[in-house]
């Protein structure tokens, strides 16, 4: 399973609001083939974020992701929720997160990664750093190589 934050991950982290308050994000259409081909190949996927956004349920519902976790500042618990819930071991997941209140789960995870615009202290302590940034391919990078490394691709 491959989890993801959505804000710096699944789009460059910035948040547009339109006069009324209606929120946009920019997601990635290479990030978005990558999960539909990974999740055909049988990958499962889940998002977790700590900010709730009808754009990213909207998204993430667009791309088949059943398992979206959203205004979740406590992301270990969640994934305590699907380890359990798939019967998952910590090195059967994979987790992708930017910023500072990630570690605690990338720290659990049997291959944590960040995108290559991640916060300093994130890039240092996960195992693989995308060359690309967030909501730039930095999704898509990953799955390739889990892919690849699988024989997938």
């Amino acid at each position: 399973m491959i989890i993801l934050d959505v804000d710096g991950v699944l789009t460059d982290g910035k948040i547009i609001f339109d006069s009324d308050g209606k929120q946009y994000r920019n997601f990635d259409a290479h990030d978005g083939f990558g999960i539909t081909r990974a999740s055909s190949l049988g990958m499962r996927f889940a998002v977790i974020s700590g900010k709730s956004s009808k754009a990213t349920e909207y998204r993430i519902k667009r791309l088949g992701i059943k398992e979206l976790y959203q205004d979740r500042m406590d992301k270990v618990a969640v994934y305590r929720k699907l380890r359990t819930k798939y019967r998952l071991k910590d090195d059967e997941v994979c987790y992708m997160g930017d910023d500072e209140f990630d570690l605690p789960l990338l720290n659990l995870v049997g291959l944590s990664a960040a995108p290559g615009d991640a916060v300093p202290r994130v890039r240092k302590e996960v195992d693989y750093v995308t060359k690309n940034s967030g909501g730039s391919g930095a999704v898509r990078e990953l799955i390739d190589l889990i892919l690849s490394a699988k024989r997938l691709l």
